[in-house]
């Protein structure tokens, strides 16, 4: 078993991720993995689960906060692409 390096749960079913980095981490859930390892919205602080997007290496979980923080290309950034469905 190992300890989840968050929460310090002993898991039989914990897991490690490996970064391109060559750190590894041990999580017992894919909670404490996000946590520990999921970008933050520069805007909201949420955290990046999805691709978000990203301007000049600042990182946000959608366009709108993108916007809100005055990203030099904020209006060229989209959430969804494509026609709405209808």
């Amino acid at each position: 078993m190992a300890v989840c390096e968050v929460c310090g749960n002993d898991y039989w079913m914990s897991f490690e991720i490996h970064t391109v980095g060559g750190q590894v981490h041990v999580f017992d859930s894919f909670e404490c993995a996000a946590n520990r390892l999921a970008p933050q919205c520069e805007h909201c602080g949420c955290r990046i689960l999805g691709h978000g997007v990203e301007d000049s290496g600042r990182f946000f979980c959608c366009a709108h906060c993108a916007r809100q923080s005055g990203a030099s290309t904020a209006e060229q950034l989209r959430d969804a692409v494509g026609a709405h469905p209808g």
